[in-house]
């Protein structure tokens, strides 16, 4: 359940208010810093103008104290007794104040679709999407905001008004448990990407978070760890991330993370939420705590917590009776407590909420329509890997194809944790834990969607067949003198923990090797969470990366194998060759907490683990970026993917000066229609100098057509953060850039000669 940010005088928020839409400016940060004592976090006094700001105002003025108290903090509904009366297991409950029209929030978790873990609401389906890194890897904001329409659609249709949606933060490690769920490496990307997605949730007049604020980059002991990076460095990679998705979403709540940051916890840091968030991002919403990652009352209100989550998974209620007392005893101030209510109340009528509120009983939903975006965004965002010889599109001439493993037979695989969607069609394949914090609400769970059926029925005249793969040798013989053999292989991953590696597991490396002995036209189809090493990469004809695709992933894989559909995914993430190649080769802490799961499966006393500090030494050089400052050649570069066509880039224009725009042509050289990606990258950094990416485009060709690309470049990215100032730098200059298929592609090459430039945080 678990989890949001940029100012200038040219940022502008999004606003209903009962009577229309309006766009209004914002005032710049500098203007707010003088509102905001380090003491109490005070209330912003620089929306006068702001009628949103009024209206929520109003609303504050004419409630008890009693009524604020009661919107400050949540129940937990599996948790909760007594149970309200209109409480449905869910996340999160939050009862309202009737008599002002102030709705009561119900929570869902939502990063994949709506949620609904271990089936707490029994026979409750609902569309399952692809994981994050999937639609990442569309590099496709506009399915972004189609994807998060429709979950919030079905959200409201649910009755829900809150999705625990936006999850941002970045990919630091391949083994990290929640990697799946969010949008790769990339600052720029996974900005852009998450801050389409909370657009579409919201365009349902309900509210979507941001999460998990900040740098919540792996699960092992992450109630406890300690993230420890520079300020430059944080803004520069995770923050601007958050950012550029603040900006672009206008979340009406940021949900902040369980773990510290710098020695503060992330839901009472006074650096992340008032200095940073607040003050320097003039962000007007509501920061909520995850469940469970509330430590103190008067600290947390201070440092900028507005509300805290799912109280019952809290020690005590912090911000229950105990906030009433800190109020009465003067330590927390009143004027504080109504900008913890204001901050709510701006949010639930930013988003047209208060004026459109959800329906009181569940309506029907057009799931059929539904689940075709969900088939969408699996197409768009598979990636072929390799593709030897033409083995792919497979000819519909095809006699035998066999399919082994990963219970292809009946679905595809889905990562788990609190984004688990129990998708309509259900579950053909559930497996409990056997220990650790995730057993309680995780399941290995696949999507009943079989990727046999799908490709029984786009091979009609075929012989198709499917073995477990359980037995190397068995599979050889079941795949000889096949026309394809199709291995399933799969890497499970989930919230609450972290992979041991990135290997495949249960001997499926030794079944992909069986196989290529036995037919030279095996494929690998890859359902995982991340990268995974490919030992047997040379004796495949082809890999195909489906990562966990969703409840029509079945339907996509058939399309593309037999050429229905032409692949046109790109890698969001870097696959190292090797563990070593990461910054850090598995999680810190991952021994420690192996031995507590083991020893309470042995129902002995352990645990629970104690606090520990992860460095991040590569600091904003994520990703791509440490590839390149390491000279470390990675298995795959991020950006890269194949298609069953081919793309040629020519004419390239700079525009520089004050800013830096660049133009360029795609042309599809080949014979079929297809989908690219062309990618801007641009080396920039005084500070450090790092290979980032400043710009990229989806671009959809016939044969032969030819399209211009325009690329605006938002000068943050290529900027340092100078603490000092403070706020971002860039220094007059010239810098090399290069236009390619991928990181480390300079298929045209370039430079722009760059005016200084310089903004406030």
């Amino acid at each position: 359940m678990t989890t949001a940010a940029q100012p200038s005088s040219a940022l502008r928020i999004l606003r209903r208010t009962s009577a229309a839409v309006a766009l209004l400016a914002l005032l710049p940060a500098a203007s707010l810093a003088q509102t905001m004592p380090a003491k109490d976090s005070a209330p912003l006094t620089a929306r006068a103008n702001d009628p949103v700001w009024a209206r929520a105002d109003a609303l504050v003025k004419q409630m008890t104290l009693d009524e604020k108290i009661t919107y400050l903090h949540g129940l937990f509904p599996p948790n909760t007794k007594p149970a309200p009366a209109d409480m449905i297991p869910s996340a999160g409950y939050v009862p309202g104040v009737p008599r002002l029209k102030i709705p009561t929030l119900r929570e869902s978790d939502a990063s994949l679709g709506v949620a609904n873990q271990v089936e707490q609401r029994k026979g409750d389906t609902a569309t399952a999407l692809p994981s994050g890194l999937a639609l990442a890897a569309t590099f496709e904001p506009k399915l972004a905001y189609e994807s998060g329409a429709m979950i919030g659609a079905e959200a409201r249709a649910k009755t829900f008004n809150v999705l625990l949606a936006g999850g941002v933060n970045l990919t630091r490690d391949p083994w990290a448990g929640r990697n799946f769920e969010y949008l790769g490496e990339d600052p720029l990307l996974a900005g852009e990407m998450a801050g389409a997605s909370i657009r579409g949730v919201q365009s349902n007049h309900i509210v979507s978070t941001i999460k998990h604020f900040a740098i919540n980059s792996q699960e092992t002991g992450r109630h406890v760890m300690d993230a420890r990076i520079g300020e430059a460095d944080l803004r520069e990679s995770d923050l601007l991330a958050f950012q550029i998705a603040i900006e672009k979403g206008q979340p009406a709540s940021v949900m902040c993370a369980y773990n510290k940051i710098n020695g503060d916890w992330g839901c009472e840091n006074d650096f992340l939420l008032n200095k940073v968030l607040k003050r320097d991002w003039n962000y007007p919403g509501w920061v909520m705590s995850d469940w469970g990652a509330v430590h103190s009352t008067t600290k947390a209100a201070l440092a900028g917590l507005d509300q805290q989550s799912g109280q019952e998974l809290d020690k005590q209620i912090y911000f229950g009776d105990d906030l009433k007392a800190a109020v009465a005893r003067g330590e927390v101030s009143q004027a504080r407590v109504d900008d913890m209510v204001r901050r709510i109340l701006y949010g639930v009528i930013a988003t047209g909420l208060i004026d459109n509120p959800t329906p009181a009983e569940a309506q029907p939903i057009d799931y059929a329509k539904n689940a075709k975006v969900a088939q969408a965004l699996a197409e768009r965002g598979a990636v072929l890997l390799k593709n030897d010889r033409g083995l792919l599109p497979l000819a519909k001439s095809a006699k035998k194809i066999v399919l082994v493993g990963a219970h292809a037979d009946v679905g595809v695989l889905s990562g788990g944790g609190s984004s688990q969607v129990r998708s309509v069609g259900g579950a053909p394949v559930e497996i409990p834990l056997n220990g650790g914090e995730a057993a309680s609400f995780v399941r290995v769970t696949w999507h009943a969607s079989s990727p046999l059926k799908a490709i029984k029925a786009a091979y009609p005249n075929a012989e198709v067949s499917y073995v477990d793969g359980k037995d190397p040798a068995a599979a050889a013989a079941a795949v000889k003198g096949a026309d394809l053999a199709i291995v399933f292989a799969w890497h499970w991953q989930t919230e609450a923990q972290d992979a041991p590696s990135i290997a495949l597991p249960e001997n499926q490396d030794a079944l992909i090797d069986a196989v290529a002995g036995a037919n030279k036209n095996a494929l690998v189809v890859l359902e995982t969470g991340g990268p995974v090493l490919m030992p047997w990469l040379d004796r495949v004809g082809g890999v195909l990366q489906a990562w966990y695709p969703g409840q029509r992933g079945g339907e996509a894989i058939a399309g593309i194998l037999s050429g229905a559909v032409n692949p046109s995914g790109r890698l969001p993430m870097t696959f190292p060759k090797a563990e070593d190649q990461a910054p850090r080769a598995s999680a810190p802490g991952y021994a420690e907490q192996a031995a507590i799961d083991d020893a309470r499966r042995a129902g002995k006393e352990a645990g629970p683990i104690k606090g520990f500090p992860v460095d991040y030494p590569e600091g904003a050089a994520v990703g791509y970026r440490w590839f390149a400052e390491k000279k470390l050649r990675p298995l795959y570069p991020f950006g890269y993917g194949l298609s069953y066509t081919t793309f040629g880039y020519r004419n390239l224009k700079v525009e520089d000066g004050d800013g830096l725009k660049v133009s360029f042509d795609v042309t599809n050289t080949g014979k079929v229609a297809g989908a690219d990606a062309p990618q801007l990258y641009v080396t920039a950094g005084k500070r450090k100098s790092m290979v980032r990416l400043a710009g990229f485009q989806k671009v959809d060709l016939q044969p032969g057509e030819t399209k211009r690309v325009t690329l605006s470049v938002d000068p943050r990215v290529l900027a340092d953060y100078d603490t000092a100032k403070p706020g971002w730098t860039l220094p007059a200059g010239s810098y090399p850039l290069y236009v390619g298929a991928h990181a480390g592609d300079p298929a045209l090459t370039g430079s722009a000669k760059l005016k200084a430039w310089s903004r406030k945080p």
